[in-house]
């Protein structure tokens, strides 16, 4: 077991775990958080998990763990790991189960005062339009060549068919479309849960919420983003659905004898992995990006329905209803970049876990738009509770592999939770403060409790403070759908 003692203290928001903890530790962990933060994680694996992840083949740096850390499947979620490429490992338990999932953020002109009059009525409109809950469906119904098309086109597909504006695409990680995914590398079970779920939020910490910009921390970074205090704004936070989740089963499965034929010794079933060029690594791959390409089509598909619940709700009531995309990151992603370490610049394989890219100035990856001042950070708070609108750094490059943290992360797990927070209650508690809930289920409302996760400002000041990303704007909930 570890303890604080083994820590080496780096600064105020960072510590470090050396390699000689572990006997088959490949690179040291860094752990960014404050000391209050840091005690918190004890209560659970996570920190073993991250030791455990250090040891995967090939991996260089450091794994890295951002301050919303909590227990995963294998590694920490909030875990950040590089193997070199072609070299290396790929291993689906440092991308997550839900591939892809991720945040977009819509901005408006729509002041408060316009739209609270409507807001009742705009909540049950995003509630019809936009579904939530666990297996449901949307509006949208794809057939087997459909879904081929979304697996290799991604949000391409949603535009050649009306469902994305101007530049929603080119405001989206990777313009909506990860190359290199290929449909033959997908089961028939992952097929059959991807055709009727495309358009949905799905259920657990997945939303839609309208928010207030309640406060701006940097005005010339926010005008680019067309965020200004007073105006509302939407938060998309959800991924791949059934189908990305099955593709991770599935690999999951097949990797645990993959890890017997390259005789990959792991301190940890659960971080089972496949080297990258070998075929199973290349098909675990070609079939991530596919999720990840239907995880980008479904927040596409999900930003049509709210900017038509946005029309038949406030059109004629209010001036300049529309939705403008600010930008759309994902969060359980594994990409081939590459990155500077010890002065080299290296082609790696990112695992990034419940964390999200966080490019700094200049990146010819971001919009051209945002060059001048970084890659939008979108850090979602618990339901009722603030988020953050951040900005990827030059320190995030050459520290953390372009990344930072995607949320407030868990303290109690969804047994706990439910346990002790009564669901009803809660959506009381939360109306009575002006949020307007739409939710399926009151036991997922108490999973999903602001008790049950970390304070998300502590957090965004952890990673702001470490210099891995920096503060544009501060939103507060208005409506939140979930399921």
């Amino acid at each position: 077991m570890v303890n604080i003692s083994d820590f080496k203290k780096i600064s105020d928001f960072e510590w470090e775990i050396p390699q000689n903890v572990h006997p088959d530790m490949k690179v040291p962990v860094r752990i960014f958080a404050t000391r209050r933060l840091l005690e918190k994680v004890f209560d659970d694996e996570s920190i073993q998990q991250a030791i455990n992840s250090a040891t995967l083949p090939g991996l260089v740096g450091r794994v890295l763990v951002m301050p919303d850390m909590h227990q995963g499947y294998g590694f920490p979620i909030g875990g950040v790991a590089a193997t070199r490429y072609p070299e290396g490992v790929i291993s689906p338990g440092g991308i997550g189960y839900d591939i892809n999932c991720g945040v977009r953020l819509l901005s408006s002109n729509i002041s408060f005062e316009q739209a609270e009059p409507f807001l009742d009525a705009l909540a049950n409109a995003l509630d019809y339009y936009c579904p939530s809950g666990v297996g449901k469906g949307g509006h949208i119904k794809l057939s087997e060549k459909e879904l081929d098309q979304v697996c290799t086109e991604g949000s391409r597909w949603a535009s050649k068919k009306g469902y994305a504006q101007a530049h929603d695409l080119e405001r989206t990680e990777e313009k909506g479309r990860m190359e290199g995914a290929d449909p033959s590398a997908v089961s028939k079970r992952a097929r059959q849960r991807g055709l009727d779920q495309i358009g949905t939020l799905g259920a657990g910490n997945h939303f839609l919420e309208v928010d207030l910009i309640e406060q701006v921390f940097d005005q010339s970074a926010a005008t680019v983003m067309g965020l200004f205090e007073g105006n509302l704004a939407v938060q998309i936070h959800c991924g791949s659905r059934g189908f990305g989740h099955q593709i991770c089963s599935d690999y999951v499965e097949e990797f645990q004898g993959a890890v017997k034929r390259y005789g990959i010794k792991l301190p940890d079933r659960e971080l089972v992995c496949a080297p990258l060029t070998s075929p199973e690594g290349q098909r675990y791959l070609k079939a991530m990006r596919c999720a990840a390409n239907y995880a980008f089509t479904n927040r596409q598909i999900l930003t049509y329905y709210a900017r038509r619940a946005f029309e038949e709700v406030l059109a004629g009531k209010v001036s300049n209803w529309e939705l403008d995309q600010v930008y759309d990151i994902a969060h359980n992603m594994g990409k081939i970049e590459v990155h500077e370490i010890n002065g080299e610049k290296i082609k790696v394989c990112v695992h990034r876990k419940g964390a999200t890219r966080a490019f700094g100035p200049g990146n010819p990856e971001i919009p051209p738009e945002y060059q001048p001042i970084g890659q939008p950070v979108l850090v979602p708070g618990s339901m009722g509770t603030a988020s953050w609108v951040l900005l990827g750094t030059e320190e995030s490059m050459k520290r953390s592999f372009g990344s930072t943290c995607h949320g407030a992360g868990r303290m109690m797990s969804r047994s706990q939770a439910k346990k002790k927070i009564w669901g009803e209650d809660l959506r009381n508690q939360l109306q009575s403060r002006g949020i307007r809930i739409r939710a399926g289920s009151l036991s997922g409302l108490s999973e999903e409790a602001p008790e049950a996760y970390k304070d998300v400002d502590d957090v965004v000041q952890t990673v702001v403070g470490a210099g891995i990303a920096r503060k544009v704007a501060r939103l507060v909930p208005l409506i939140v759908v979930k399921g």
